[in-house]
Formats: structure tokens, C-alpha cells, sequence
């Protein structure tokens, strides 16, 4: 099937788009080089760009340009660039904050190029791999602590929930354990932000390419939550039991300090599990594509 030469034009207009915000990108590249939180952003154009691809024979015929959405839209990309430009000279603005507002407004940008290109309906057809370029760039630092404030309390919790099933004797104040021998702080860097956030992108991809119906697609995504917060749990209660049973020393061990990807890959065997529960219901019982 040939591709019209509306969408045609709206790729170039999207990669042109690249020319006034190339220092910005440019500087979004070192950053995610040298991030282990954001490592996985320089592949999501290219994610994004395979659904396109992939979905290329059910592009819709582009219709007529929709100005109304793309000067709203436009006008939430140039409040992100101006809030930028104000905040950049503040104390609390980080590297993060400044790379979440200018790239973000690049991504409402090719947005805006579809809705006067390809029309409302365009728009509609491309907005997963849209949605996947929210991934692209960092969030924004009040939002990452606030991810992060919630998976180490939440982690704490599951961690306190079984260390009791355990019959571990422990005492706990709020993120602070007292076990026997040691105590253990769920600090920040416990709190699996990179594999969870890894995860949901994983969720969101998984759902597009296997599964049919929204609601099925919502739920894979929604269980990483619960999902992360037992692997964090458990990932605690195993440090815990290997300094109480071994020794403290275990504390400076490998599954410490280099476990996260043993754990991340344990989280998958209920991850796949459920999507092969999803798919094979799915395939049973034939739903509407929604």
C-alpha cells in the first residue's frame, strides 16, 4: 500500500523540526549517556517510529488540517519553552527540569505539524508512538521524588509484610528496620525507580503488540505498580535475611549493590505470565478492536 504524501510531509516536518531544537537534543543525548535512570530515552523515537511503521497500512486518509487543537497545542508548547527560559535561572531548576520543558515541547510540536498536516483523525491514528515520545526525556525532579517517595514507602510496607510472614522478628519506624544483628534504611536508591519505570514502558509496548482490547491493555500496565512495590519487598526481605542468617557483611554484598537486574528479571516471570493469561483469553473470546 502506497503511503500518501500528506504523511510524507509530515515525517519531513517532524525530522525538520529537529534543526532549532538540535543544542536541546543534543544536550538530552549526553545526559541520558551518562544516566542510568535515563538510559532508555534515546531508544524511544525509535520504538515510536516501528509502531508507525508497523501500523502504516491502517494510516487513515489525511483529512482536513485541525487548527483549533494545534493552536492550543502549540500554545502549551511555547508556555514550555517560555517556562524554561524563566526557570532556568532559578536555584531549583535542574538539568531534568529544563530537558523535560524544551523537549516536551519539540514532542508537542510534531503534534501540532499532524494536526495541520494529517488532520484530527491522523492524529488520533499515531498517538501511541506520540505517547511513547513522553518517554524520550526526563521528568520533570518534583515527579521523580514523588515516584520515588511512593515505591520506598510502599516497598517498606510489602518488605514489613513479609518479613513477618518470614518469622523474622523486626522492629520498623517508618523507612528503618531493626532486624537481628542489623538495621536496614530503604533509601532512595532502593527504591526501584529505573526497573519500574522500565517495566511500565515494557507494559505499555507488550499491551500495543499483543493485545486487542483497552481494558486488557490498562491492567498489564496498572499491575506494574503492585508488582514493583512485591519485587522491591523482596529484594529487601532477601538482603535482610542474608545479613540476619550470614552475617552484616552481606549488606556490602553483590545482591546488594548489583542485584536489581536479577530481581527485574524475577519480576517478569508474573509480568509474562499475566500477559499470556491476558492474550490467551483474549484469542479465546474475540473482542472488538478498540
Amino acid at each position: 500500500m502506497a503511503i500518501d504524501p500528506q504523511w510524507r510531509r509530515y515525517a519531513w516536518a517532524a525530522g525538520l523540526l529537529v534543526v532549532p531544537f538540535g543544542p536541546v537534543l543534543y544536550e538530552l543525548v549526553r545526559f541520558a549517556l551518562a544516566s542510568d535512570l535515563y538510559s532508555h530515552t534515546l531508544l524511544m523515537p525509535l520504538v515510536a517510529g516501528y509502531f508507525v511503521w508497523l501500523g502504516r497500512a491502517e494510516l487513515p486518509s489525511p483529512g482536513r488540517a485541525a487548527w483549533s487543537p494545534a493552536l492550543v497545542v502549540a500554545g502549551a508548547a511555547v508556555a514550555l519553552v517560555t517556562w524554561s527560559l524563566v526557570g532556568s535561572g532559578s536555584r531549583g531548576w535542574s538539568v531534568e527540569d529544563r530537558l523535560a520543558a524544551r523537549v516536551g515541547a519539540y514532542v508537542l510540536l510534531v503534534a501540532v505539524a499532524g494536526f495541520i498536516l494529517v488532520g484530527a483523525r491522523g492524529v488520533r491514528a499515531v498517538t501511541f508512538p506520540l505517547g511513547l515520545l513522553l518517554f524520550a526525556f526526563p521528568m520533570p525532579t518534583a515527579l521523580t521524588k514523588g515516584v520515588e517517595v511512593f515505591l520506598q514507602h510502599g516497598s517498606a510496607e510489602v518488605a514489613h509484610v513479609l518479613f513477618n510472614l518470614s518469622g523474622t522478628p523486626n522492629f520498623r519506624t517508618d523507612l528503618l528496620f531493626q532486624l537481628p544483628r542489623i538495621s536496614l534504611m530503604v533509601a532512595p536508591e532502593c527504591s526501584g525507580i529505573h526497573s519500574s519505570l522500565a517495566l511500565f514502558i515494557t507494559s505499555l509496548v507488550a499491551g500495543k503488540l499483543f493485545l486487542r482490547a483497552s481494558w486488557r491493555r490498562i491492567l498489564l500496565a496498572v499491575i506494574v505498580v503492585p508488582l514493583a512495590l512485591l519485587r522491591n519487598g523482596f529484594r529487601i526481605l532477601t538482603i535482610g535475611l542474608l545479613c540476619v542468617h550470614i552475617g552484616p557483611h552481606m549488606i556490602n554484598s553483590v545482591i546488594h549493590h548489583q542485584g536489581g537486574p536479577i530481581f527485574f528479571a524475577l519480576s517478569l516471570l508474573p509480568f509474562g505470565a499475566l500477559l499470556w493469561w491476558l492474550r490467551r483469553a483474549e484469542l479465546r473470546a474475540p473482542e472488538a478492536r478498540s
